[in-house]
């Protein structure tokens, strides 16, 4: 038995069907993944993400300390409730996990780390925290975490929220959040719909994801997530980036701030060194013919034998879409993917997929 979020009996009534998630147990779909899916493209969906680690950092060099800590620059966030997305590096510049910070105040951050990388992401920041002096806050099991995702997500779910929040959660722009003394609602989501991210006190999370239901927002699991997550472009740790691989190989360096040059963080001597070699890229693919592609499947480009990362039959746009790591960039546009005993040809194309249940590519010209 793994462990259990405050909401599992509710997944439990709904008929969920329970799979096992970086050792807790989550709603895998609640009877269909593809309907789940398209509910959020469409209208409205919720996902119970209350496995996710919330950490608040506190502190007087907390600012100095994030700056260390992570590659993307947290000198960038001044006003209140910004957020800011970044990886957390070993000295090697390899991904000890991705990661959103919230600003709160200048001695006050929040951090929302993944679930899987629960104990090595405290492990690692007590650690570093310790010289600047900075408190983390982390009370296993005191709050829950929803997120509510969709074109028709934040009108369903405004009026739900306590009426302190209500209207300024209605400005909210996106990656921005606000909060109460209970509530901390984020503009921020991993579907590529708009939406809100709540976290909250346990005691009040099933009757909110009641009231949330009977809004006429759908339940939608783990299943529908990944789809959704691939179709919008967005990285998965353990899949997509790990220990073993630098922001630059995973399609992260957008998230990298080598500027001002001033800035040491952890992994910048090892990220600058590797940005002068011909390193190996994350790029996407669509399948030109029937077929699905899936994690591991080897792909053969013109700079050698690469692999599919993260791989599904895309439900919005009816193809096979994948992101894939090749040795090192190509000029190609097509490179070919071992299925079975066959090489099925794909074309790269630009990330993401899908964004705002529209199409980012041309499937006519793949």
């Amino acid at each position: 038995m793994g462990k259990r979020t405050p909401l599992y009996a509710k997944h439990l009534q709904a008929q969920a069907k329970i799979v096992d998630f970086g050792g807790w147990d989550m709603p895998l779909h609640y009877g269909s993944q593809l309907q789940e899916h398209h509910q959020v493209r469409r209208d409205a969906g919720v996902f119970d993400v209350s496995h996710m680690t919330v950490i608040d950092l506190v502190g007087e060099r907390v600012k100095e300390f994030l700056s260390y800590l992570l590659a993307n620059d947290i000198g960038r966030l001044t006003q209140r409730g910004k957020a800011l997305y970044s990886c957390m590096l070993k000295a090697d510049g390899g991904i000890i996990d991705d990661l959103i910070v919230y600003y709160q105040k200048e001695t006050q951050y929040r951090m929302v780390v993944n679930a899987s990388t629960r104990e090595k992401d405290l492990a690692w920041i007590i650690q570093q925290a310790k010289p600047f002096g900075v408190h983390v806050c982390f009370e296993e099991g005191d709050v829950a975490m929803l997120a509510v995702q969709g074109p028709k997500a934040r009108e369903k779910v405004l009026p739900l929220l306590p009426a302190d929040l209500q209207q300024e959660a209605a400005n909210l722009k996106p990656f921005f959040a606000c909060w109460n003394q209970d509530i901390f609602v984020g503009r921020t989501g991993y579907t590529g719909e708009d939406g809100f991210e709540i976290i909250l006190p346990v005691a009040q999370v099933e009757a909110f994801w009641d009231a949330i239901l009977a809004a006429g927002i759908a339940p939608a699991g783990l299943g529908a997530r990944d789809t959704l997550r691939l179709e919008a472009g967005m990285s998965l740790y353990g899949s997509d980036m790990d220990e073993s691989l630098s922001p630059l190989e995973s399609g992260l360096t957008w998230t990298v701030a080598f500027k001002p040059e001033s800035r040491d963080f952890i992994g910048r001597a090892a990220l600058e060194a590797q940005a002068k070699t011909n390193h190996a890229v994350l790029v996407g693919l669509v399948l030109k013919e029937k077929g699905v592609l899936r994690g591991h499947q080897a792909v053969y480009a013109d700079t050698g034998e690469g692999m599919i990362t993260s791989g599904t039959f895309s439900p919005t746009l009816g193809v096979a879409i994948a992101m894939a790591r090749l040795p090192a960039a190509t000029a190609a546009e097509e490179v070919s993917v071992g299925i079975r005993d066959k090489r099925l040809p794909a074309k790269i194309v630009k990330l993401p997929f899908v964004r705002h249940g529209k199409a980012c590519i041309d499937l006519d010209a793949v």
